[in-house]
């Protein structure tokens, strides 16, 4: 008997739940076929509540059907494996960033249109399905879209296509005529744009405002090592004279105990020497007492011995005691008491030291809150002084070093006050001094805001400025001259005319320099002030810049000119 062929497709039999080839299938009160696993799991799904249908014809069975292997249509099946007809190309799998098909139940599959009636999404197979199921009916179909029923009005079951601007929540266009009737109410879209650009802005402001507080704690960062540095400086300056002060002090109280000392030695040895003439004197005597004792004329004796003299007065010793008590017992009380004086008195100005950086550490800490919050608001952060009451709240007590001053120049007033001569002054050899121009600098350096003023007088003229430390000592050249390099900036005053000079270039001030010269330095902003001092203050000339380290007053004295230091 002639085998009969049957022409078969892979359609045929595949599982319209995962649409894969039917494995271990079973057949439903309809009819129907599917894999038991996915049948199983598609009645156990809670939206069934109770009634199960079928996934093609929607057919209702109750109670729920008993499910058994479909032996024959297994072994069709199996055949058909077996006989390599399975040739199409697997149905592709869903990425994790794509909308998934609702009714694949083993392999996700991705979707390719989503059922705003159904509130269900579709791969190409499953939306054959249900175009097929629902022909004819008005079903409508959006492209893919995840977790659609979030998307979907839970009153009316209708795209959210607005937005209630008065209610701030997404609605459908039936809500927009009930629920939000007389809302101001526009598309999703215009919307979304709008927010977008809201966000968009505000992402741009906080990025700005993070990199001005970047930029502001980094300069937080230079101006406090800065300041350390100026302040560490300082306090080795005054803890060296301190240092000196008290080994000159050393000094004279070991000169003191040596001259205690040689008195006392004098005195010891004066007596000494009255003993050793004595001995001599009575040791003679002792010669002329035994030459008369060997004598027989009894006579003679008492005649001789009548002009011998023993002495019977002892020498008084000098009391060492009261020396010993001298030197190790007020002496050393003294010193011991001075030990503790100045131990009180270093540590209540460390504690008064301290406290004041505690302090002036919150005071730096509310200022940047304020100067924040001020940026912010757009509320101006703390101007700079205006009248010569405000400025001398910044005043800074100066004193010249004399380890940076030319030869030439000479100090009074407590170096506050320099001139020029045309003789040299026995300075010694320092690698800090000025060897060519007539300069000197500031003793300490400056980090903060601070306000000075000179007096000058001369036909030589005067320059009153700033520069770093590390500014040329040595040399004719420019490299060391106050003003006429990177390092340095000075204002250069004379009878006939007023400059500005700064790395080499030089601004003319029109108005002449009053005998009397303000300086106001904003370490922190990068300013840098000179004023006319007269009745009124007069801004001469302002420089803005930024210091990369702390500065140190500097000035050149011309010719037979001098200048001092006001204090104020």
């Amino acid at each position: 008997m002639a085998a009969t062929t049957i022409s078969i497709e892979q359609d045929q039999f595949c599982c319209s739940v995962c649409l894969e080839v039917l494995r271990d299938p079973v057949t439903i009160p309809c009819g129907h076929s599917y894999c038991q696993d996915c049948i199983e799991d598609y009645w156990n799904r809670a939206k069934q509540k109770g009634q199960y249908s079928c996934p093609q014809c929607r057919q209702v069975f109750n109670p729920r059907p008993l499910l058994s292997r479909n032996t024959v249509l297994g072994e069709v099946v199996e055949k058909f494996l077996q006989s390599g007809a399975q040739a199409a190309a697997p149905q592709a799998l869903a990425k994790p960033e794509e909308a998934k098909c609702s009714v694949c139940t083993v392999r996700q599959s991705k979707a390719v249109k989503s059922c705003l009636v159904c509130s269900e999404s579709y791969c190409a197979p499953h939306l054959r399905v249900h175009e097929d199921r629902f022909r004819g009916k008005t079903h409508k179909l959006i492209p893919a879209v995840e977790q659609l029923r979030q998307k979907l009005c839970p009153h009316h079951d209708k795209a959210l296509r607005l937005y209630c601007r008065t209610d701030q929540q997404c609605v459908c266009s039936q809500c927009a005529q009930e629920r939000h009737k007389g809302h101001d109410a526009v598309s999703v879209a215009d919307e979304r744009a709008t927010q977008q650009k809201k966000l968009q802005d505000a992402s741009l402001k906080s990025v700005q405002r993070l990199k001005d507080t970047e930029k502001e704690l980094r300069y937080a960062v230079r101006y406090i090592k800065h300041s350390t540095e100026a302040a560490v400086e300082e306090s080795e300056r005054v803890f060296a004279k301190l240092i000196r002060s008290i080994e000159k002090q050393s000094s004279e109280v070991r000169e003191v105990m040596r001259v205690q000392e040689r008195a006392a030695v004098g005195r010891a040895e004066e007596l000494l020497e009255k003993i050793q003439r004595e001995i001599v004197e009575l040791r003679r005597t002792d010669a002329e007492l035994e030459k008369i004792s060997r004598t027989e004329d009894h006579v003679h004796f008492f005649q001789k011995c009548k002009t011998l003299q023993f002495p019977a007065k002892t020498v008084e010793l000098p009391s060492t005691d009261v020396l010993q008590y001298m030197m190790y017992k007020t002496m050393r009380g003294a010193l011991a008491d001075l030990k503790d004086s100045l131990d009180e008195s270093l540590e209540r100005e460390f504690n008064r030291i301290s406290d004041k950086a505690i302090s002036l550490k919150e005071t730096s800490i509310q200022s940047t809150s304020e100067k924040t919050k001020a940026k912010d608001t757009n509320i101006p952060y703390i101007s700079e002084p205006k009248t010569r009451a405000d400025f001398l709240q910044y005043y800074n007590d100066l004193v010249l070093d004399p380890n940076t001053a030319n030869p030439y120049l000479s100090f009074s007033d407590g170096r506050r006050g320099v001139t020029t001569r045309s003789e040299p002054q026995p300075y010694p050899d320092h690698p800090h001094r000025f060897t060519s121009w007539a300069q000197v600098l500031g003793r300490a350096g400056m980090a903060g805001r601070c306000y000075w003023e000179v007096e000058w007088a001369g036909n030589g003229g005067v320059s009153i400025g700033v520069c770093y430390k590390n500014m040329g000592r040595s040399g004719a050249g420019s490299d060391s001259k106050l003003g006429h390099n990177s390092k340095s900036w000075s204002l250069d005053c004379s009878s006939s005319v007023c400059s500005f000079q700064h790395n080499k270039e030089s601004v003319t001030i029109s108005t002449a320099c009053c005998s009397r010269i303000g300086v106001y330095l904003d370490f922190r902003c990068g300013t840098l002030s000179f004023y006319n001092i007269a009745d009124t203050m007069v801004l001469l000339h302002k420089v803005k810049t930024t210091f990369s380290q702390p500065v140190y007053p500097g000035f050149w004295v011309g010719l037979s000119s001098t200048l001092r230091l006001c204090s104020l």
